[in-house]
């Protein structure tokens, strides 16, 4: 359940509907009290300094409340329609799979929550202002309020426009994801799944071997593997005396009855097994950053692919692509990656999980760069570097062939890519200084 917590205040944070619907909740209970305290107070607003700041006339102040709130609902309308140009601009140009770090973006909410609520907060105001035989009332302190509100409306304007300029540019774009990136990679190593082992004891068909009964598990959704309830699992595993076999990771996509998972018991399991099983899947119809490491790092190749195309030609935006990548690469080359062996708090076996490894990692930052970039030698050339830097954090020694295998995939594309002598000449330089670095370590 609380797993299931979790995903769903992701998914609310993702949401563009989430700071404005508060907004406009808060705005309300500020108007109703507002009015309560003009209505409970008394004071006196035709005296003193007090008549600069106060309407005390009823068509004044239902004449302000009333251009304050044609005015907010224009404004968020200009707001809302500059947003959609600007989802639309880095869409066309650096991929529509980056919307969500656009929805993301705290300011653009906090922007449209404040005009839609200053909205409806004048229009509650402006309601009770009465001037009849027996009555008037005129809420001044509410009104003050609504100016208030109005003026700090006019300077979020500004800011909003400044950052909505500055946020699509591609540089801001790849910075921006560098910090979800590195974020997301440092949150998820370090999290484990039950009591790791660093090596398990015994290989998987010796564990298979211990047990009588096996069942595969077949997925009962289609869509895209987003969470894991890790703990339930265990815990599941545990309860059945069982060991689960997962065959499938957090990003990859599940088709409906596909097998997801085996079983390995000494007693059949409940007919309910499948579906407890599934209830500790989450399944979507994109993919999330969420528990999925990989997820971040294809956006950034996404970026550098698109600046790469004929079309478009950039490849400093690549360039920048790649050095970002090149600081989570050298991060997760002394970080933790997690056993696909998960035992339980009594040191029993419980789950087989399908993990990231290095290599998989290094692959998914930089194999399809170097594919799209083999013609620009500037990107290749970029591209050698950064494979060199990342040798000089690598201790262990099939991550340092990783990066060797890398930087001879970058050789290879060049010699059949390259037309100038030069550049070739300048790749081969830095490949030779890649090679004959030794890891102190």
């Amino acid at each position: 359940m609380l797993e299931k917590l979790k995903y769903l205040w992701q998914e609310l944070n993702a949401s563009f509907w989430l700071i404005p619907i508060a907004l406009l909740v808060f705005f309300i209970a500020l108007a109703v009290g507002m009015i309560y305290l003009d209505d409970t107070l008394e004071y006196s607003v035709d005296e003193g300094i007090y008549k600069y700041f106060f309407s005390a006339g009823v068509d004044s102040a239902r004449s302000i409340m009333t251009i304050i709130a044609g005015a907010m609902i224009g404004i968020a309308g200009t707001v809302f329609s500059i947003t959609l140009v600007a989802l639309t601009l880095a869409s066309s140009q650096l991929g529509s799979r980056l919307l969500r770090n656009f929805m993301y973006d705290r300011l653009n909410q906090l922007t449209l929550g404040t005009y839609v609520s200053t909205f409806v907060y004048c229009l509650i105001v402006a309601n009770t202002i009465t001037d009849q035989d027996d009555m008037e009332f005129v809420p001044a302190l509410s009104i003050l309020v609504g100016l208030l509100a109005a003026l700090a409306g006019i300077i979020l304007l500004i800011v909003f426009i400044h950052h909505i300029s500055v946020s699509i540019q591609s540089d801001r774009v790849i910075a921006d994801i560098y910090l979800s990136m590195s974020k997301h990679i440092r949150n998820l190593f370090p999290e484990q799944i039950g009591e790791e082992k660093e090596k398990p004891r015994e290989d998987l068909p010796k564990i298979k071997a211990r047990y009588s009964f096996s069942l595969q598990i077949r997925s009962l959704k289609t869509g895209y593997l987003q969470s894991v309830n890790s703990n339930h699992l265990i815990k599941l595993a545990k309860d059945n005396d069982m060991v689960v076999i997962l065959l499938n990771r957090p990003g990859d996509y599940l088709v409906e009855n596909l097998v997801i998972c085996e079983i390995l018991c000494n007693s059949p399991p409940g007919e309910d097994m499948e579906e407890r099983i599934n209830d500790n899947i989450i399944t979507g119809k994109a993919r999330t950053p969420y528990q999925d490491a990989e997820f971040s790092i294809h956006q950034m190749v996404e970026i550098a692919s698109r600046a790469l195309s004929p079309g478009i030609n950039d490849p400093y935006t690549a360039i920048s692509s790649i050095d970002n990548l090149t600081a989570i690469m050298c991060y997760l080359a002394n970080a933790h990656f997690p056993s696909s062996f998960r035992y339980d708090q009594h040191g029993e076996l419980r789950v087989i999980a399908d993990s990231l490894t290095y290599t998989g990692m290094l692959d998914a930052a930089f194999n399809q760069i170097r594919q799209y970039g083999a013609s620009s030698p500037a990107v290749m050339i970029r591209l050698m570097e950064a494979l060199a830097t990342i040798r000089k954090f690598t201790a262990k020694e099939d991550q340092q062939q990783a990066v060797i295998l890398h930087a001879r995939k970058v050789m290879a594309d060049a010699q059949n890519a390259f037309a100038d002598s030069h550049d070739m000449k300048d790749l081969e330089e830095r490949h030779r200084k890649l090679m004959m670095y030794k890891n102190p370590g």
